[in-house]
């Protein structure tokens, strides 16, 4: 009967390291899915960072480029209202001259007469 009671000892013993190698095995599998699933996406995740960060990129050179324009016709109109703010005016002036204010400054420009045949 002992022969028998350490037969079926012995059975058990063996299932049982074989269902734990099994269970071992199953866990390295999943582990090595699991780190396989987080490479992916950490890979992902860094490859739309890196699709973000150009966009903003791009984005913000745009904005760059805007601002200059802006900034371009900005003094351009300074410029222009500069010389509109100027105005003329023909006084009745003995000498008929013309009297042009740019920026708080007169000028008088003489006029010429035609010679007459």
């Amino acid at each position: 009967m002992s022969l028998r009671i350490k037969a079926v000892v012995d059975k058990f013993v063996e299932e049982l390291k074989e269902a734990l190698d099994a269970d071992i095995q199953d866990r390295i599998m999943k582990e090595r899915e699991m780190q396989s699933y987080i490479k992916e996406r950490e890979r992902e995740v860094a490859e739309r960072e890196a699709a973000w960060k150009a966009e903003l990129s791009r984005r913000e050179a745009e904005i760059a480029r805007q601002e200059a324009r802006l900034k371009m016709e900005r003094e351009n109109l300074e410029k222009e209202k500069s010389v509109l703010m100027g105005t003329a005016s023909n006084q009745d002036n003995q000498d008929g001259a013309l009297e042009i204010t740019v920026s708080g400054e007169k000028y008088r420009c003489l006029r010429f007469a035609k010679a007459k045949k």
